[in-house]
């Protein structure tokens, strides 16, 4: 009886105030003034890049469907059309009065221009100041005094059940307002570039396609954190949201002011979560710390007395959960640092003094879309969003190796054994040029689900055209 009388008062008030009354009373937090005061900080971004046309001639006329017609007929020998503008929106927030603006990296990857559109209307060109592909953070500039910025919390502080409110820009619509509770902590997302060095906040506030890059904030009007994921397999909000802890942007943004980008300590060793098994094997009282499976030739960890089969308890003093945290608390720390390890060996305990090196850029998500040159040729390249392995041929080549029976690979009709000739009409006969445009076609476009790719292959003697689709991830930068 109690919460529909208060019911009753929250939605017939008019005053606002009398509103925010009935709020309290229902124990539900009002957010007005938290909009009023931070809405004129969050900024729509959009990053423009020139993508090829599918058109013929670059004429609007001719479909998807009959290019890819044309690819058998009479116009097969027919290029696509001019370059056309290709656009990604979405959300960010002013940091300083001077015109810094904050933003995921996915929200710009691959952009000529960059524009800031501010709440009044104005639309400002911004200069890129830096990108952290692993953290999926980019710092832009744009030419401006005397903007509303917003307030910074401390992530540290943000505990699950809390309160959270976000505003960006999904599928468009401006200063979008969506509320929700913090759901969890140091989250680690499966399958992600960044996934060992950012621990994700966890929360059901809605967010959608534009909303990434929008701040994240308490019932005190700070930012906690920057809007990058969401868990779906729809493409859509799915009930769980992923936000940067702000004290991780913080880090990452100072380091870009003072030398244009971010350095990673680097430990060099491959490690896996204990599990109760090997806890119970090794006589470890409880189930936690990394394990030591490989270490990396040359690297501090091979330099020292650190063994495969040994068991990273601690960094400095704080305890590790899980081979993901060794990761984050590594990559938290510049090279030089020198780290103290509790290590478990046959038994006993055990410390290890270490000076971290630089992470190799080997080691740094291609999320940037730079691709290293390698003078190896791989034995193998997987492409987990086809569903497929392409192995070298004998004498020279590529061919299609193993398939997932229901990948795309497969249901586009693609077998095993196959010679791949080209990759959207690009031509490859190594691995590494396979590898190298397949990284193309997924920094250009993306490669979200159901974006097609273009594989000319011989079969029996005959050339033959087959277009898969990138399988979606359900991990989606938002």
């Amino acid at each position: 009886m109690f919460v529909l009388l208060s019911s009753t008062l929250l939605v017939g008030c008019k005053d606002p105030e009398e509103q925010r009354a009935a709020a309290q009373v229902t124990g539900l937090p009002d957010f007005t003034r938290l909009v009023e005061s931070n809405a004129a900080s969050v900024v729509n971004i959009t990053g423009v890049s020139s993508l090829p046309s599918l058109s013929q001639h670059g004429q609007g006329g001719d479909s998807r469907d009959d290019w890819m017609r044309g690819l058998f007929g009479e116009r097969a020998e027919q290029p696509p059309g001019p370059l056309l503008p290709q656009e990604n929106d979405g959300s960010g927030f002013i940091l300083s009065e001077d015109g810094y603006v904050v933003t995921n990296a996915h929200v710009i990857e691959g952009a000529n221009k960059v524009f800031v559109r501010l709440v009044d209307g104005r639309e400002l060109s911004a200069e890129v100041v830096g990108i952290d592909g692993i953290g999926d953070i980019a710092l832009l500039k744009v030419e401006a005094d005397g903007l509303p910025s917003v307030s910074l919390g401390d992530s540290d502080e943000v505990r699950p059940g809390q309160w959270a409110l976000a505003i960006g820009s999904p599928y468009g619509f401006d200063q979008t307002v969506t509320a929700g509770v913090i759901s969890g902590l140091g989250r680690h997302l499966p399958g992600e570039s960044n996934q060992p060095y950012v621990p994700f906040i966890q929360s059901d506030v809605a967010i959608n396609p534009g909303n990434s890059g929008g701040p994240l904030f308490n019932t005190r009007g700070q930012v906690v954190g920057i809007n990058a994921q969401i868990f779906t397999e729809s493409g859509a909000f799915n009930g769980i949201s992923f936000a940067i802890p702000i004290n991780y942007v913080v880090d990452v943004i100072r380091q870009i002011k003072q030398s244009g980008e971010v350095k990673r300590g680097f430990l060099g060793v491959e490690v896996r979560g204990v599990t109760r098994q090997l806890a119970d094997r090794q006589g470890l009282e409880t189930a936690g710390g990394a394990e030591v499976v490989r270490t990396v030739e040359g690297s501090p960890a091979a330099e020292s007395s650190i063994e495969t089969g040994d068991i990273i308890l601690a960094v400095n003093g704080i305890p590790l959960a899980g081979g993901a945290d060794l990761t984050e608390a590594l990559g938290s720390l510049p090279p030089g640092s020198e780290v103290t390890l509790k290590v478990w060996t046959g038994g006993e305990t055990r410390r290890i003094e270490v000076t971290l090196a630089s992470l190799p850029e080997a080691e740094e998500p291609r999320s940037n879309g730079v691709i290293p040159e390698s003078s190896e040729e791989p034995e193998l390249v997987v492409i987990e969003s086809l569903g497929m392995i392409l192995r070298p041929l004998e004498g020279g080549g590529v061919r299609i190796g193993e398939l997932d029976p229901k990948g795309p690979a497969t249901l586009a009709g693609l077998m095993p054994g196959d010679r791949l000739l080209s990759i959207d009409r690009q031509p490859v006969s190594t691995l590494t040029e396979a590898y190298r445009e397949i990284a193309r076609i997924a920094h250009n476009r993306g490669g979200k689900g159901n974006d097609l790719v273009l594989f000319l292959v011989e079969r029996d003697g005959e050339q033959r055209f087959f277009m898969p689709a990138f399988a979606s991830n359900p991990h989606q930068p938002r």
